[in-house]
């Protein structure tokens, strides 16, 4: 991911953290696509987690009357504590935030006789020309969970884990334009007003998902 502050978290993370102390590294694979985490002790029965996480998924997709090409990119960072109830169980409670600099880049694509419906009225190739949109989500989103599996278990060496959750993201924010509309001005500035009507619409059914699901497995390994 190209985030500077990433590199720097961990970084001020390792500086943090004791030489002596336990040290756990993770790398996951789930719904948040992959990533890796670093686990570090705060008490006797919880744990510190910092992590990042990369899925990209290209996909299409129908809305309304449009099909659209979705580009993709889900990229998260956690901060979250693991709380274990019982001494010597792997069985934690999870809760923490989640930087969620998920997006998706989409293109519209015209149907079969190369028109574009919008807002009830059909328009040509030559008055839309390229109708592209993004859709992203508020970058702090709580997160609560279960899971299992301690990255700083008394043995050192491999074990696995995994997680069971879901993260608030909120409603969707979604922007709509069309480039290159060659036509007379009238047509030009009607099709604008359908596109922000398009643009409210498609928001709309997006935001049916405000909360993301997490299932994930782990490798971890303590140092």
């Amino acid at each position: 991911m190209k985030h500077p502050f990433i590199p720097a978290m961990l970084a001020c993370l390792m500086a943090a953290t004791p030489a002596a102390a336990q040290v756990g590294a993770s790398l996951d694979a789930g719904s948040t696509g992959v990533g890796a985490h670093l686990s570090f002790p705060l008490a006797s029965s919880l744990n510190g987690r910092l992590g990042v996480n990369y899925f990209k998924h290209d996909f299409t997709r129908s809305s309304g009357q449009l099909e659209y090409d979705l580009d993709g990119k889900l990229q998260t960072v956690d901060a979250l504590l693991d709380w274990y109830p019982r001494a010597g169980s792997s069985f934690r409670l999870t809760g923490g935030v989640i930087y969620n600099n998920t997006r998706f880049d989409a293109v519209a694509e015209p149907n079969g006789l190369s028109t574009f419906r919008l807002n009830g009225t059909q328009y040509n190739i030559a008055e839309v020309g390229i109708l592209v949109g993004k859709v992203d989500f508020r970058k702090a989103a709580p997160y609560l969970g279960i899971g299992w599996g301690n990255a700083l278990s008394d043995e050192r060496g491999w074990s696995f884990g995994g997680d069971l959750g879901a993260y608030y993201r909120g409603s969707a924010r979604v922007s709509l334009r069309s480039l290159n509309c060659t036509v007379a001005t009238a047509v030009c500035q009607r099709l604008a007003s359908d596109v922000a009507e398009e643009q409210a619409r498609l928001a709309g059914d997006v935001s049916d998902y405000k909360v993301y699901p997490v299932l994930r497995a782990s490798l971890s390994y303590r140092f």
